[in-house]
This record gives structure tokens, sequence and C-alpha cells, in this order.
């Protein structure tokens, strides 16, 4: 009996290791040197435009790459014209979405602010009621 358990945790346990591979996500380039609580952020220095541009020539002129900020952030920077008119005229949708933070999920009462609230219905009626109540021209001329 005993060796039944000895085989059954040692079934159990090489399959937990061996069974919980990461997928390799298809990503683009990033820099080699990431580290593990800040990620990229020692690479940026101030203008962030050029710190952009030798990131991109350090990795063959990539067009796009990724930076990992902080621990969690994965960031997509698209260094050319003909990517970028891609992603925003192509895709648009997808970009138009912003990521979900705990603080707007709890403090934003579950993403419905106008700020935090996700691309669709939801977000085009807070745009709508903003252009016509807050910011229409006799709107902003009664606040001056």
């Amino acid at each position: 009996m005993e060796t039944f358990y000895l085989i059954l945790s040692l079934f159990l346990s090489l399959t937990l290791f061996f069974g919980t591979r990461r997928r390799k996500l298809n990503l683009p380039p990033s820099p080699a040197w990431s580290f593990p609580v800040i990620g990229h952020l020692h690479l940026l220095k101030m203008p962030l435009q050029q710190s952009f541009l030798s990131l991109s020539k350090s990795l063959g002129g990539a067009s796009i790459f990724s930076l990992r900020l902080g621990c969690s952030r994965l960031v997509f920077v698209v260094s050319s014209h003909s990517v970028a008119e891609e992603c925003f005229t192509k895709n648009d949708i997808v970009f138009a979405n912003r990521p979900e933070f705990i603080f707007a999920k709890h403090m934003g009462y579950n993403c419905t602010t106008m700020v935090s609230a996700p691309y669709g219905d939801n977000w085009r009626n807070f745009r709508r009621i903003g252009a016509i109540e807050i910011f229409s021209s006799l709107r902003l001329d009664s606040f001056l």
C-alpha cells in the first residue's frame, strides 16, 4: 500500500512539473535585460522618442517591439508609420479597449465610468452625453 502512495505521489508531482509548461507567446522582439520588479524602465530616458529610437536600432531596426513596464504591464512600441496606420485602421477596436485595473473595478463602479469604460455601447453613450451636454459650445460659454 505504501508503494502505491509513493508511485501516485511521484506521478502527480511529475505531471504537475511537466504538465504546467507555459505557452510561448508570439511576441515582437524585446530588449534582453528585464529586471524582475521594474522591467525595462531602466532603459527609458528623457526624451522618450530618442530612447525608443535607440531601442529600435539596437533590435535591428524593428518597427515594433515590446517592453515590460513594471511587474506585469506589457507595452508594444510601434516606430513605423505604416505599422501604426495598420494598427489604427484595421485593428482599431482591439486597440481602443482599455486595460482593466483593480482600482477602476473597485472605485470606478466596475469600470462603468467614462474614463475606465471599455469600448462598446456604454462608452459610446458616455461620449455622446459628453459631446452634447458637457462640451457643447453653449455649455462651455456658460462655464466661463
